[in-house]
């Protein structure tokens, strides 16, 4: 495309080299790109300065505001709509097209949801976190990430399974993202651990279920009143091992579908751990 779309991209990093020339390479159509560090040593910086992007420092009080809220409330975008995308995602060519055609014809929408493809070692979990819908498309004014707890949950400085909560009606994209959130099983087992620290903390305050109610999507609060009914049930990890790999038909993926479910359990005991409390959400 010879025009950029009007939209400003937020991309939160720490020590995201490795993923990073991927990420920005995907948006490079976009009008103004906000990298948010949290002091990488990695080379990240100069990685995000190189491509354009607008480097800004973010430095984290241990419990809020978190890392995407933050930039809303104090970056100064130049476009009134904003794309939030992590370093480890991408968007496919066709989304600028699709991005530019969204804006221009929002009319009333707050929003646009977009669905996500996880990848783990590689290749898409066709029969695994599908679909994974995400609002990330929306007019910076009138969204922020919803607050489920004050509290330190140990996992990091970036939201984790919050989700845009915005004020007005929103659509859907028909772009998909892809995530490689999980390249190796031992990056799959630290993220488990870490997001599972956040979710114990948030379901031990009981603010989980009734945030479901808030997110303008009937997909997303059916998952979290489920989730939060699940955690009563007996033989929870066993359930939830039967539905991911018998009932999403994780089992045609065969040594990787098992592999994906086994892991965080025996790696938990082959490194000692202990911290694995809940699935993330």
């Amino acid at each position: 495309m010879s025009a950029r779309v009007p939209v400003s991209v937020l991309v939160p990093i720490r020590n995201e080299a490795a993923n990073l020339p991927r990420c920005l390479k995907s948006v490079e159509w976009a009008d103004e790109i906000f990298v948010v560090d949290s002091q990488s040593t990695d080379g990240s910086i100069e990685i995000a300065q190189e491509r354009g992007a607008k480097v800004v420092q973010f430095q984290f009080n241990g419990t809020w505001p978190k890392k995407k809220n933050w930039a809303l409330e104090n970056l100064s975008f130049r476009n009134e709509w904003v794309f939030i995308l992590d370093a480890d995602e991408t968007l496919p060519a066709e989304a600028a097209a699709e991005f530019q055609k969204a804006i221009a014809e929002a009319g009333p929408l707050a929003g646009y949801w977009i669905n996500r493809r996880f990848m783990f070692m590689g290749k898409w979990l066709r029969h695994a976190y599908y679909p994974n819908w995400n609002l990330r498309l929306f007019r910076h004014s009138l969204g922020r990430y919803e607050k489920l707890t004050e509290t330190d949950t140990r996992s990091g400085d970036n939201e984790v399974h919050e989700h845009v909560i915005v004020e007005g009606p929103t659509g859907r994209l028909r772009s998909e993202m892809d995530h490689y959130a999980f390249p190796t099983v031992e990056v799959f087992v630290e993220k488990h651990n870490r997001y599972s620290n956040w979710e114990a903390c948030v379901s031990a305050e009981r603010r989980l279920s009734g945030s479901a109610a808030q997110i303008s999507s009937d997909v997303v609060g059916r998952r979290r009143r489920l989730k939060q009914f699940s955690q009563r049930l007996p033989f929870r990890g066993l359930l939830r091992f039967l539905y991911v790999y018998v009932w999403q038909k994780g089992v045609p993926r065969r040594a990787r579908g098992l592999l994906l479910r086994a892991s965080p359990r025996v790696l938990r005991v082959s490194f000692g751990r202990e911290d694995v409390r809940a699935d993330p959400a």
